[in-house]
């Protein structure tokens, strides 16, 4: 997908901004989970960390993802948000993005929560759709 402008990245980035992040097994069993830990680039790429959970054994034999992510509370039928559709592009074990990831979660939450990260992700965002969307 194409470079996202300013506006919306620092929307999708703000501090405290949470979402939940839908993946799906080689079978295509869902899973659904809560993360605050995602930080999107003008790029197109979602970077976030994980810990060894069933969305990371998700991606690893399924790479598409969404997450769901709203502008604000509490959360109605009018409410802005967006639907970022994922596939996902690197998963670091060890390395620079892992590194990258570890410090921002240690700034945010604290030693104890960046202790427990043991990938971090990257995403491309393929496309884009808003919360309530009633198109095909």
């Amino acid at each position: 997908m194409s470079n996202f402008d300013e506006e919306f990245v620092n929307t999708i980035n703000q501090p405290g901004r949470v979402g939940v992040l839908a993946t799906a097994d080689a079978d295509g069993k869902p899973n659904a989970a809560y993360f605050g830990s995602p930080r999107l680039n003008v790029e197109g790429q979602l970077i976030m960390g994980m810990m060894e959970n069933r969305s990371l054994a998700n991606l690893e034999a399924n790479p598409y993802a969404v997450f769901f992510t709203v502008k604000e509370a509490p959360v109605g039928f009018t409410t802005p948000g967006w639907r970022l559709y994922l596939e996902c592009k690197q998963i670091d074990r060890e390395g620079e993005v892992l590194a990258k990831v570890k410090k921002a979660v240690a700034a945010g939450a604290g030693e104890a929560a960046a202790a427990g990260i043991k990938a971090g992700i990257v995403f491309e965002v393929t496309k884009i759709r808003p919360l309530v969307d009633t198109s095909k």
